[in-house]
């Protein structure tokens, strides 16, 4: 069946995109295409690996059976997967997939950002897109990349744009340099399975004010501290104090606004609402993501996979199998039939990545016990729905 049709027809009606905001989400270490959304089934097993394809909504489009969910809802979303770029190396696709830049810079380096890297997209949509309600224009969550080895993932950051333009990063990921996955329900080792570090837990903001600060108290504190500004004003340059003022006022919004506390305090959330979700680090990530986009967020990036969770070097089909796929399937469903229901989902565009695939052929390590994945940036299958995106399509 040619899937590309629906496509096709989008393009050539000319129709406006209808996406007021973005729900990016990146699976850091890169999700193998092959064994999610681009299954093999005619090919022999060292290619096609051990998962079986199963039908979807859509007639004669199927998915990895460890995604019964998503299947059952391929009419709401479409999938690309043919994208490509020229690295096979974490750094370098991890860049080129946050800046949409396939070229690096002069001076780029694998293990930390600098000055001189082209702006992370969603810096870019900081910078172009007005705040609303006091909010960051552009979000990310739950936590800044960082590897195991304490590797800072170049691409996340303003680079050119100046430090002033950093995405607003909700940190309620604490780094660890044992633990992976969707904790605690699905935390894991690559190669020891099973596995939930207690020092890994998921901690969203805790906005609320301080016990000692009633708001009236705050409210006296604002009033003196723009009155100070008031006779400082004149003494400092203009954009440093628009910039002053711009952290106040989002600084102001968290503390004093109950609906941008809301958003963030997932973990509190109805029982019922985070068991549709995930009561895990994937599932509350994209509560929270949901919950910012119904309050003015114009780009929440969704960083789905700490320390390269995807990197499924070894004993990748019991990994994706057990930890990964199963939290992924339900809480982008949730998120999608979450949207939907609200209105939302008609004008957010969700797109889901990660920095490359996996290589045809099954890879084993040196060592390792059980075959797994290595890297493949000529080709990924890239995840869209809502946005105005056609249902049910699918390129390549």
């Amino acid at each position: 069946m040619n899937h590309l049709a629906p496509l096709r027809a989008l393009a050539d009606g000319g129709r406006e995109p209808r996406a007021k905001a973005v729900v990016f989400i990146f699976l850091s270490g890169g999700l193998s295409q092959i064994d999610s959304f681009d299954p093999k089934p005619d090919a022999p097993e060292q290619f096609r690996g051990e998962f079986q394809p199963i039908a979807t909504a859509t007639p004669g489009l199927r998915i990895c059976e460890h995604l019964p969910l998503l299947a059952a809802r391929s009419r709401s979303w479409a999938l690309c997967r043919s994208l490509t770029h020229p690295s096979n190396d974490h750094s370098a696709s991890h860049y080129i997939m946050l800046t949409g830049r396939s070229v690096l810079p002069e001076g780029f380096d694998l293990n930390k950002p600098r000055p001189g890297d082209w702006p992370a997209l969603a810096a870019v949509a900081g910078y172009a897109r007005p705040a609303v309600n006091n909010l960051p224009p552009a979000v990310v969550l739950p936590e800044t990349l960082i590897h195991r080895t304490g590797r800072v993932v170049p691409g996340q950051f303003a680079g050119q744009m100046g430090p002033r333009w950093d995405p607003w990063v909700v940190s309620a990921s604490p780094y660890n340099a044992v633990g992976y996955g969707a904790y605690p329900e699905y935390g894991f080792h690559h190669e020891i399975g099973a596995l939930n570090p207690k020092d890994l837990v998921f901690q969203a903001p805790n906005l609320s004010l301080p016990e000692a600060l009633s708001r009236g108290r705050l409210d006296a504190r604002l009033d003196l501290l723009a009155a100070v500004d008031g006779q400082r004003r004149d003494l400092e340059q203009a954009a440093e104090t628009e910039q002053f003022d711009r952290h106040r006022q989002e600084a102001v919004a968290l503390l004093s606004d109950s609906a941008v506390r809301r958003a963030f305090d997932v973990t509190h959330a109805d029982p019922k609402l985070q068991e549709r979700y995930g009561r895990n680090a994937f599932g509350w990530s994209l509560l929270m993501a949901r919950r910012l986009v119904e309050a003015g967020v114009g780009l929440v990036q969704v960083n789905l996979g700490n320390n390269e969770t995807w990197d499924t070097h070894q004993a990748a089909f019991p990994n994706l199998k057990q930890f990964l796929l199963p939290p992924l399937d339900r809480s982008v469903s949730a998120l999608l039939d979450d949207l939907d229901e609200s209105g939302l989902l008609d004008g957010t565009l969700v797109v889901m990545a990660g920095e490359f695939g996996r290589t045809p052929r099954v890879f084993s390590i040196p060592g390792a016990k059980l075959p797994g994945r290595d890297h493949w940036g000529r080709v990924q299958t890239v995840f869209f729905a809502g946005g105005g995106a056609p249902g049910g399509a699918g390129i390549g």
